[in-house]
């Protein structure tokens, strides 16, 4: 018998479970490795468009996301008091519109994800790499708490700050910071809450959103701006306690109003506050040796672009499509660089202005802001500053693989 391939995959959200899926649809013996002590069911609203609809179209995943979508309605641009300055409801498209027309929790599709692999896919919490030896034949791993196991190729899948990708590449890769720190949290939903996702903004960079979920709570962002020197907070975030996150986003946003009091005082209480300083990844190669970049490790194009699941759903499949389809890992992974490199580029190439032009810093910026929404949430003017609000999500040919498993 053919001895079955291999594969160790680092990070279980959704670039992970989506390649082991895949990987394993195609033959291949798949471990994916998490850090985080169990699987993670919280998470902020995400998209699927385009190209990622597509792949979840041929994974037989589409109406199971459909199903579990958070119901958002479309998004709603607010002023002072709350009151509504413009509106875009979702449209009926695979690419367009501020809200998309799959709009899930991240939790739930990873969940989707993990729950569509095969039972013979091993899932390991609580541990990490530690260190990779890298040979002709395959890849010796060590963890920080199992045994050493070997494996014919290893998939970093862990992340913007992929500790993985950092013990094989080094200072290769880069994460460039956009200048904008964001703090997520699900709060309990109150009869104020609405199906739209509320958008609301203070002069000062300062930012406070909520949307729908579909399990009876609110979820929560307070975003600012990073003005002057953009300075990379999250690459601190290790050595900062979530009590001075909390202090710092007390002070920051002490005199907004709408719903920013309720969120702050929310902060102790929320099961899974999470902040980040948004960045996008430059990694000039994606593979070395045996180890391959896949999802925000690779190219992370920021939660700004519009376009993180989707690139993590179509990398996944063009990498285990070309693993597949190739008889050395080589060829295969100078394929996948060939199919995804193009469409991962227009995808960090944001519109200019991005983030800061939607977090005004002063009072007439806002107010020239609001002006221009309300100009574009008309059908004539929409038309022709749709960009901000299309971002490329089908600009790619999706090989077809279904004749290889």
């Amino acid at each position: 018998m053919t001895r079955q391939i291999t594969a160790l995959i680092s990070g279980a959200s959704i670039a992970g479970p989506a390649l082991a899926y895949w990987l394993d649809r195609y033959g291949w013996a798949c471990t994916v490795i998490e850090r985080a002590p169990e699987f993670r069911d919280g998470g902020q609203n995400i998209d699927v468009r385009g190209a990622g609809r597509e792949v979840l179209r041929r994974a037989g995943l589409e109406e199971a996301v459909r199903a579990a979508t958070t119901g958002e309605v479309g998004t709603r641009f607010l002023g002072k008091g709350g009151a509504v300055v413009a509106e875009f409801p979702v449209r009926e498209s695979e690419s367009e519109g501020a809200t998309a027309e799959l709009e899930i929790l991240r939790g739930d599709l990873a969940r989707l994800l993990v729950d569509a692999g095969n039972e013979r896919i091993e899932y390991i919490y609580g541990d990490q790499i530690t260190g990779i030896d890298d040979s002709s034949d395959g890849v010796e791993v060590t963890f920080e708490h199992a045994a050493p196991r070997r494996f014919d190729l290893v998939i970093a899948a862990d992340g913007m700050r992929s500790s993985t990708r950092d013990l094989v590449f080094g200072s290769e890769a880069s994460v460039r910071p956009l200048g904008m720190q964001t703090t997520y949290l699900t709060i309990p939903r109150t009869e104020t809450d609405t199906s739209w996702w509320n958008w609301y903004s203070e002069p000062g960079g300062l930012t406070v959103t909520l949307r729908p979920d579909r399990h009876g709570t609110t979820r929560a962002v307070l975003s600012s701006v990073v003005y002057g020197e953009q300075v990379d907070v999250d690459a601190r975030a290790a050595r900062t306690s979530a009590a001075d996150h909390k202090a710092r986003l007390r002070r920051q946003f002490a005199h907004v109003g709408w719903e920013a009091p309720r969120i702050l005082a929310a902060l102790d209480d929320s099961p899974d506050l999470y902040f980040e300083s948004i960045g996008q990844v430059t990694a000039p190669r994606w593979s070395l040796g045996r180890v391959v970049l896949a999802g925000d490790a690779a190219w992370c194009a920021s939660p700004v672009s519009g376009m993180g699941t989707s690139l993590s759903l179509v990398g996944a499949y063009v990498l285990a499509g070309e693993l597949a389809a190739h008889v050395h890992h080589a060829d295969a992974f100078a394929g996948y660089e060939r199919i995804m490199r193009p469409f991962v580029n227009q995808a960090q190439n944001l519109p200019p202005g991005v983030p800061k032009i939607a977090n005004p810093r002063t009072r007439a910026g806002l107010a020239a802001l609001h002006v221009a929404l309300r100009a574009a949430s008309t059908p004539l003017v929409g038309k022709l500053t749709g960009r901000f609000f299309r971002p490329p999500a089908d600009k790619i040919d999706l090989p077809d693989y279904s004749h290889l498993g």
